[in-house]
């Protein structure tokens, strides 16, 4: 079987799934990426462009934050949202809904070397919060996971990786492709 490729510009997700999959191979490649509430249709969307140029396996992936007073937007949106108004302003956003309650949840599209598409979902419920931190990327300085006191932009890679959202979907692939037999497409 040839090497799982992550297609992602991103180093810190690279960065989290070699944590679990020591074996996966970056790659940048610029893929097209729909605007669209569902992100298994943004996803799907990446993987069929990315089988035009790319044999697989590889996987893309998509990490969200569903913010439960405005109905779960951003989404996979956020990116958008936090170029337009800063993690800060998201946080003002869910005071102003009066409720912080929130899920970040990542999807990763695999699309094995036959060209079937499974998807590999991890979420975890928790609050945004005032910005705190400076580790991590994107929104971590908002989000504190429920159970704990820290955002994960306040906690080491290690620490956040022992539980994240990422690593629930990195594990369901790691277990797929374990469960697969000996000389079998995965």
């Amino acid at each position: 079987m040839n090497p799982i490729l992550f297609i992602t510009g991103n180093e810190g997700k690279l960065r989290e799934v070699r944590e679990l999959l020591p074996d996966v191979q970056g790659i940048d490649m610029d893929l097209a990426e729909i605007q669209e509430i569902d992100a298994h249709k943004i996803i799907a969307a990446k993987l069929a462009e990315a089988q035009r140029y790319q044999s697989g396996p590889f996987i893309v992936e998509d990490t969200s934050l569903y913010i439960d007073a405005m109905n779960g937007l951003p989404g996979p949106l956020i990116k958008w949202f936090l170029r337009a108004v800063g993690v800060l302003g998201v946080y003002k956003l869910t005071e102003a809904f009066e409720s912080t309650k929130a899920t970040a949840r990542t999807i990763i599209g695999y699309a094995g070397e036959d060209g079937n598409i499974l998807f590999f979902e991890g979420s975890i419920k928790g609050t945004v919060v005032p910005p705190r931190g400076t580790n991590g990327f994107g929104w971590d300085a908002i989000f504190q996971p429920d159970g704990y006191e820290k955002t994960f932009a306040e906690m080491t890679a290690e620490e956040k990786n022992q539980f994240s959202m990422r690593r629930l979907a990195v594990e369901g692939l790691r277990q797929h492709l374990e469960q697969a037999p000996v000389g079998a497409e995965v």
